[in-house]
C-alpha cells in the first residue's frame, strides 16, 4: 500500500511540473533589434547637431555679451555684470514694478 501511494504521489508530482511551463516559439527578434538600433543612431546623430548649432548660436546675446544656452546674460563675466546693475533695479516684483519692501524703492517723505 505504501509503495502504491508513493508512486501515485510521484506521478501526479511529474504530471504537475511538466504543465507548470510551457515552451514559447521564438520570435523574429533581430530584425526588430537591428532597426532599433538604426533608429537609435539617426535620433542621436540628428540630437547632436541640433545641439551643436544652438550652442554655436547661444554664445552671445543681441548685443555681442556672452550667454548662456538658454539665452540670459551670463552674470560670471564683468560686462554682463555692469549691464545687469545700470539696466534693472534691483528688487523687482514677478511683474516688474519695484518692490516697495526695500529702501530704494520705497518714495522720499517731503
Amino acid at each position: 500500500m505504501k509503495k502504491l501511494l508513493i508512486a501515485v504521489i510521484a506521478l501526479l508530482g511529474i504530471s504537475a511540473a511538466s504543465f507548470a511551463q510551457t515552451a514559447t516559439t521564438p520570435k523574429d527578434t533581430k530584425s526588430k533589434a537591428v532597426a532599433k538600433k538604426e533608429t537609435a543612431k539617426a535620433t542621436t546623430t540628428a540630437a547632436k547637431k541640433d545641439a551643436a548649432a544652438t550652442t554655436t548660436a547661444a554664445k552671445t546675446t543681441a548685443t555681442g555679451t556672452p550667454a548662456k544656452k538658454d539665452g540670459t546674460p551670463d552674470l560670471r563675466y564683468k560686462a554682463n555684470k555692469d549691464a545687469a546693475k545700470t539696466t534693472t533695479a534691483t528688487h523687482v516684483k514677478k511683474d516688474g514694478t519695484p518692490d516697495k519692501r526695500f529702501k530704494e524703492n520705497k518714495d522720499k517723505k517731503q
